[in-house]
């Protein structure tokens, strides 16, 4: 899925690896603008747009190709975009029961808000043929332990030699999902304690109900705990950025490349925690290569690190906001010049 401008020879390789700069620009957008500097500088570029898991999973793993009608956040119908390509779908929770569906933090109902629209997708592609099957996590409105996406899916049986990856952009466990997460989507400290006892109860729920004990997972709180649900029903929770790296190809991309540019919105100290910074920071440092990154800001304990360009500290935020794709085709033009 990576793309190759023009034939190397002895020139330069360079391997476009960013982030989305969320609410500016995608990940596809930022590796164009990435090869189009290449280009410029005489530079062979290969391009391979990155996720963690997170919203833009399905656009870097080809884009949705199908529509379905499914329960949204609220409970209100939404059409959701997904994929099936030889056996394997592609879902992005976010696109079901995502916090920007349900109106941000400020339209969301914490306590009701529902991943019954995951299952019902998850359903649909395994209806569909679907083998194997790639859920996002990331994004989401939820705080319910994945009950109404269980509930949704009916038979565990139905899903016996079917895959199911769970591509988490963090190590939450399930018990914590409340406390972490649900005060961004809405929840006062009243709703925390309440989320937290249902997720408590949930734990025992699916212990008795698949013998699996959800709270001593890591990831198992990703999504409001959807991840851990999923993993009752017998879900294979992983790292979205490994993940999506394998599907990509991208350490074999790496391997041969002179330098590896990637980048996200805002860099902090997660960042480099499986998240796509870190994770492509470890195959450029894996393969020995240098690593350049571009991010539209950063928190004042890693913005000072090497290798790292913060455009709003550079160009100023409103230019950051407004002008993300060209100031990061200068920055990368500018670090190409001087090598």
């Amino acid at each position: 899925m990576g793309r190759s401008r023009g034939a190397r020879g002895s020139r330069m390789k360079l391997v476009a690896a960013p982030d989305k700069f969320r609410g500016t620009a995608t990940a596809r957008e930022m590796a164009a603008a990435i090869g189009r500097a290449a280009d410029t500088a005489g530079v062979d570029c290969i391009e391979v747009p990155m996720a963690d898991g997170g919203e833009g999973l399905l656009d870097v793993l080809g884009g949705p190709d199908r529509s379905t009608v499914v329960t949204g956040p609220l409970g209100d119908p939404v059409e959701a975009g997904w994929r099936l390509d030889r056996g394997t779908a592609v879902i992005e929770m976010a696109r079901v029961a995502g916090l920007e569906l349900a109106g941000g933090a400020d339209g969301n109902h914490p306590l009701d808000a529902t991943t019954a629209g995951v299952g019902e997708l998850i359903l649909s592609a395994v209806e569909s043929g679907a083998r194997r099957v790639v859920v996002g996590m990331g994004g989401s409105a939820t705080t319910d332990g994945g009950l109404g996406a269980i509930d949704a899916m009916g038979s565990q049986a139905r899903y016996r030699g079917v895959e199911i990856l769970v591509a988490c952009d963090v190590r939450t466990r399930f018990t914590d999902a409340a406390e972490v997460f649900g005060p961004q989507k809405g929840a006062t400290d009243a709703h925390v304690r309440l989320l937290n006892r249902r997720l408590e109860r949930l734990v025992q729920v699916y212990g008795e109900r698949f013998d699996v004990d959800v709270s001593a997972l890591d990831r198992a709180g990703a999504a409001g705990g959807l991840a851990g649900g999923l993993a009752a029903m017998g879900a294979e929770l992983v790292d979205g950025i490994d993940l999506v790296a394998e599907e990509l190809r991208l350490d074999e991309h790496v391997a041969d490349a002179d330098l590896v540019v990637t980048g996200e919105g805002w860099l902090d100290p997660t960042s480099y925690d499986g998240k796509v910074v870190g994770g492509v920071g470890i195959y450029a440092a894996a393969a020995g290569v240098p690593l350049l990154v571009v991010v539209g800001g950063a928190e004042p304990e890693v913005a000072g690190r090497a290798g790292v360009v913060s455009l709003s500290d550079r160009f100023g935020m409103d230019r950051a906001l407004s002008e993300p794709t060209a100031l990061v085709e200068l920055v990368v033009g500018e670090a190409l010049d001087r090598r």
